[in-house]
């Protein structure tokens, strides 16, 4: 099935691991151009190159802090003048600290917000200019499960989460009108180095191992697994696709039906 996307511009942000890496990927083998987006320049570079050389189209790696509004115009506006477009915008930057409310110190809550709320608002904003010149674009949010399934111990994700969802239903009707799509999408625990971290804080704020936080997070997932990675970024295409285009002000959870609290189970 061709879902026109070869030849189409794609700006990924987290673009070195996880999803933003299995997204650039995806998006790539369907021939699309993407610019990489992430803080390590020697591994954003790496990927950058397998990318190319795989998948036979354009790459271009970018290092930017997207909890700096400067590092986030800077990448956009590179992005656009290296490919003298950007058609599809997917913001999978940022990652926040798990822990309930007693152990959580307010630097922790203001860092959550700055980069997984904040780095989607300035991505998205410094983007908006060259989309509504296209008359065209789409714009992904890749946010998380808990900004619609609070969980007692995920609440500055959860926090930050929310806030992206609101962001993303409240500017899709006002864009639609410049043919710009924004939807985003909320995985559930995904087998990433994010989730392993948040492993080994429940491990150490229940007094268990990390296999036992593990298996009881696992169980709160009706699948009985993790998500991984490609799963969310099959998504990420669909949402890309040109056969997508009545797809406006979604938010789709790809959680397999998780509905208890991580280790309530």
């Amino acid at each position: 099935m061709d879902l026109g996307i070869k030849g189409k511009v794609a700006l990924i942000t987290g673009a070195s691991k996880g999803i933003g890496l299995a997204a650039a990927w995806d998006l790539a083998r369907e021939g699309a151009h993407v610019a990489l987006v992430a803080r390590g320049k020697e591994l954003v570079e790496q990927k950058a190159a397998e990318i190319a050389k795989a998948a036979g189209v354009k790459t271009l790696p970018l290092v930017g802090d997207m909890h700096k509004g400067d590092d986030a115009r800077r990448v956009v506006q590179q992005a656009a003048d290296h490919f003298g477009r950007i058609d599809i915008l997917v913001n999978c930057a940022g990652s926040s600290p798990g822990g309930s409310v007693e152990n959580l110190r307010e630097e922790q809550w203001l860092e959550s917000l700055n980069l997984k709320f904040m780095g989607y608002v300035r991505t998205t904003t410094a983007v908006v200019p060259i989309m509504k010149q296209q008359k065209s674009g789409r714009i992904i949010n890749v946010i998380g499960n808990d900004g619609i399934k609070p969980i007692y111990f995920e609440l500055t994700p959860g926090a930050a989460n929310a806030a992206g969802i609101n962001f993303t239903l409240a500017i899709c009707e006002d864009l639609a009108r410049h043919g710009i799509l924004v939807n985003c999408i909320n995985p559930g625990p995904v087998d990433t180095e994010r989730w392993w971290g948040l492993v080994r804080t429940l491990a150490r704020e229940r007094g268990i191992s990390e296999e036992a936080a593990n298996t009881l997070a696992i169980k709160s997932i009706p699948i009985g697994r993790l998500c991984t990675a490609e799963e969310v970024s099959y998504l990420v295409v669909m949402l890309a696709a040109e056969r997508a285009s009545f797809v406006n002000g979604a938010s789709i959870s790809v959680d397999g039906g998780q509905r208890k609290a991580i280790m309530d189970t």
